[in-house]
């Protein structure tokens, strides 16, 4: 984790150990990379659907969640998430491009995809979220 990120970019836990990055975040959309490493792969060698599904969820999640303060940041929980995939990843890196769709202020719906090193759509999805308590505001609240 690098502490030159804002706080909100930062990734922690189980994200972190994946190895996911924000590329890039504006209100209502993010993009995510992920450096594609061998034990993200499966017996047959290609990206297993967890890490497929794994990147949607963070970038699901995190299209709803985008702050404004750097030092600040917002949380949610996963309601529901629904997953189809498409082809398998091809190359060493995926983009995952998260938007959110609408809701309200502590729950709303967001959808994504993911492409490979190709540009290749391999997964997209679409979810329900939860803001947790003290992230319903954009400024979030601090850690």
């Amino acid at each position: 984790m690098s502490d030159s990120l804002p706080l909100s970019w930062r990734m922690v836990g189980f994200q972190n150990f994946m190895g996911i990055q924000v590329v890039d975040w504006e209100p209502d959309q993010v993009t995510l990379a992920l450096t594609v490493e061998p034990h993200h792969l499966n017996r047959s060698g290609i990206v297993h659907g967890g890490v497929l599904s794994t990147l949607l969820d963070v970038a699901l999640s995190f299209s709803g969640l985008h702050c404004e303060m750097p030092d600040q940041l917002r949380k949610a929980m996963t309601l529901s998430l629904s997953t189809t995939f498409v082809a398998p990843a091809k190359g060493e890196a995926l983009r995952a491009v998260g938007r959110l769709e609408g809701g309200g202020r502590t729950t709303f719906m967001a959808s994504g995809k993911v492409f490979d090193s190709e540009g290749n759509l391999v997964a997209m999805g679409e979810g329900a979220f939860r803001r947790r308590r003290g992230s319903e505001a954009e400024q979030g609240e601090s850690q």
